[in-house]
């Protein structure tokens, strides 16, 4: 259910040990079990933010039932993570957050 896409214009070493270390806390902050957690990340992306080409992330985090409530908190932590991880100033961090409708979500040839 939850997908969360990383998208950079940095260079990351191993960007395989980001998606693992992103799942985790996705799993945990949206309380929902890992096995239904994807994580996308795409670096050396061409990326420009405030007319200057220094690190910045996008991010797009995807999941059925996203509390809106929490996504001012979502924030606060996903930005914690990313400029943890990464190094990158929360503010040079977009984040879109959506919640599909279950039938507007497709796994294993069905929908949820």
């Amino acid at each position: 259910m939850p997908l969360l896409q990383i998208t950079t214009n940095l260079s990351i070493e191993d960007s395989t040990a980001l998606a693992k270390d992103a799942s985790r806390v996705i799993a945990v902050m949206l309380g929902k079990p890992e096995s239904y957690v994807m994580v996308t990340v795409n670096d050396k992306t061409p990326l420009v933010f405030a007319g200057s080409d220094e690190p910045a992330a996008h991010l797009k985090l995807k999941s059925l039932g996203l509390d809106e409530s929490k996504t001012s908190d979502y924030s606060t932590h996903l930005c914690g993570f990313i400029q943890n991880i990464l190094g990158i100033s929360p503010a040079r961090i977009y984040i879109e957050f959506s919640s599909p409708q279950r039938h507007m979500w497709g796994w294993d040839g069905g929908t949820f």
